[in-house]
């Protein structure tokens, strides 16, 4: 996990790629190291975690010097890879997985994509033909940006951070039309378009192909790789699904464990958080893959005392139950909006809610020795965690009355009992109906007016509720989950690993049916079926969800709420174009004034100000 830089055909002094390369420290406060020859800028910032020797470092040149690789990621399936290559006849001088992905696109091109199990986006330079190579994973879990340097798009550079590149750009313009509508907040990640003009996004699933000599302009970007062409048969009866998908999760889980770096789990006491760290602990316990890391019993818990967002006892039944102690992380946000503006800037685009308690979480684990963590994120997109995707299922239930009560039960007994969202939970399953289909014309009078969104083949052949978790997968909640998780942990200089985004895994998600994903009247039912064996009892039935958020209006109206009322009276407030300060000062003011105001008013007014937050903390340090 590293921060990687590339300038091609630009001559580039020495020094200019440093100061590139090491706005990206943080990411790879290990080593940092620039490799040029003619016209020719590679830079790598390492987070060392496999091999932590020397042999490891970046950049790195095959033995015969034809290529030269830059990488940021993991491939988890390096083992297995290396074993055929040497089969083949390779010799590795390191035991990274850096070099066995140089041997890979050396043996295979880049076909060697598909055979890759792991998060990545890379570079590799070609001495002899010129000619630069890249790609970005499947779902896009690690970045990479590009600009280009001159008007007739022959001098590129790329990136795994937009400050990197900033430094180069003749002028670093905000994108008005993204930072202007809180709406697109979280669209934009899926699309090539940035919060800085003239920055690009290579697109997940992809590779390309630059050639130095070639005309301006000449990067062919191609697709390696679509969910929807490679869905399974899968067996109809629901407990032999349950059994394969435990299957598929231990071992997306055991191959996360290899590490020769400290392993945790960032823990909510939520069911996809807890389900990881029981599988970690099931594995550790069978000793059931090579090179597995055993130093994995930290659990770190997010404190929000006396909020609704605090999930400690849950957490704690999880560590009670595996005989492992948990750290727990209190989040002050006192101390965090201290340190407000620095985390702005790390983090570089823009979002619905505070990033202070992910970047004090994933910092704690950084200086309690955690350099890895192996986290739940991505099963609430792929298999029906959020009530507000999961009940559209009801039009797949048609006018099945069990089937639309199996879905009603989910959807009530998701709020939590102790008087919270009571707007929102319906305790009749006729009123929860009665606001569905209100809710569906709205959406469909809406969808009249707004352009289509292009789908791949298969995409109409989904049900209903597959059809939404699709795009929620790939289109706008993940990607922009990806992106800010890996924000949040290589700004603290840590990796995080995440099961549920093995390509396995989401390949199934997708084979299987609705019912599979609310059997029982439960969400996300056949990931509950599949760990119940190894977890508590009490997690697996919890059915109220919550989340890792920021209890935004407990800290507008108590300890942030003097950082707010002072900022949006202040001179830079009322200058800054990017927002409307009237109407921004009013929605603040309403959401510290009213007693009654919930979290959606809270990160409405959050989204709201952070154009004028990220200009400040973000766009100023750039130009």
């Amino acid at each position: 996990m590293c921060g990687i830089l590339g300038i091609i055909n630009r001559k580039t002094e020495t020094n200019e790629g440093y100061a590139c390369l090491n706005r990206m420290t943080h990411r790879g406060p290990d080593a940092g190291l620039i490799w040029q020859e003619e016209g020719v800028t590679l830079g790598h910032r390492r987070l060392a975690i496999l091999d932590l020797s020397e042999a490891g470092i970046q950049p790195m040149h095959d033995e015969q010097g034809r290529y030269v690789i830059v990488f940021n990621g993991e491939i988890y399936n390096f083992i297995e890879l290396k074993d055929e290559l040497i089969r083949k006849g390779y010799t590795f001088r390191s035991d990274s997985d850096t070099e066995v992905l140089l041997y890979a696109y050396a043996e295979w091109g880049h076909e060697c994509l598909t055979r890759l199990n792991g998060m990545w986006s890379f570079a590799i330079w070609d001495r002899e033909k010129r000619e630069l190579f890249m790609s970005r994973d499947r779902f896009g879990v690690k970045p990479l940006y590009y600009t280009w340097l001159d008007n007739a798009r022959t001098q590129l550079a790329f990136a795994s951070e937009m400050k990197a590149l900033t430094p180069l750009m003749k002028a670093v313009r905000p994108n008005r039309k993204l930072l202007s509508d809180p709406t697109l907040m979280t669209r934009y990640e899926s699309s090539e378009e940035c919060v800085i003009e003239e920055i690009y996004r290579f697109p997940a699933a992809s590779y390309g192909f630059f050639r130095a000599s070639g005309e301006g302009g000449d990067l062919k970007i191609k697709r390696f790789y679509e969910t929807l062409e490679n869905l399974h048969s899968v067996p109809e009866a629901y407990e032999e699904q349950v059994e394969q998908f435990r299957e598929l999760f231990l071992d997306a889980c055991a191959i996360r464990m290899r590490s020769d770096v400290t392993l945790g789990t960032a823990l909510s006491g939520g069911l996809d958080s807890s389900a990881t760290i029981c599988a970690m602990a099931y594995l550790a316990s069978k000793n059931s893959t090579v090179r597995m890391g055993s130093d994995w019993q930290h659990a770190y818990v997010a404190a929000f005392p006396g909020t609704v967002m605090d999930e400690r006892e849950y957490a704690q039944c999880v560590t009670d139950y595996l005989g492992i102690n948990s750290t727990q992380v209190v989040i002050d946000p006192a101390e965090g909006v201290k340190k407000l503006e620095d985390y702005l800037y790390l983090f570089e685009d823009v979002y619905l809610t505070s990033p202070i308690p992910m970047m004090e979480l994933y910092g704690a684990l950084r200086k309690d020795g955690t350099i890895v963590t192996l986290d739940g994120h991505g099963a609430d997109e792929l298999f029906g965690g959020y009530t507000f995707d999961f009940i559209n299922a009801l039009k797949d239930a048609g006018r099945d009355r069990e089937d639309r009560r199996m879905i009603l039960d989910a959807y009530i007994e998701s709020f939590p009992k102790d008087g919270s969202n009571t707007a929102l939970r319906k305790t009749d399953y006729a009123s929860i109906e009665r606001l569905y289909k209100k809710r569906e014309l709205k959406e469909k009078l809406r969808n009249l007016f707004k352009a289509r969104e292009e789908m791949p083949a298969g995409f109409e052949e989904l049900d209903t509720l597959n059809r939404i978790l699709y795009k929620s997968t790939h289109k706008n909640i993940l990607p922009t989950l990806l992106r800010n998780y890996d924000r949040y942990s290589m700004a603290n200089s840590v990796e995080i690993r995440m099961p549920f985004m093995d390509h396995r895994i989401v390949e199934y998600a997708f084979s299987i049916g609705w019912k599979s994903k609310l059997h029982g009247g439960y969400s996300k039912s056949i990931i509950r079926d599949a760990m119940a064996p190894i977890m508590p009892e009490k997690v697996v039935r919890r059915r109220t969800k919550i989340g890792f958020n920021t209890p935004i209006v407990e800290w507008m109206k108590g300890p942030m709420r003097e950082f707010f009322t002072d900022t949006v009276q202040s001179t830079d407030f009322a200058n800054c174009s990017l927002i409307n300060p009237a109407e921004v000062r009013k929605r603040v003011m309403q959401v510290i004034n009213d007693d009654n105001a919930t979290l959606a008013g809270g990160e409405q007014a959050w989204s709201m100000l952070y154009p004028y937050l990220w200009e400040r903390s973000f766009l100023k340090k750039c130009i």
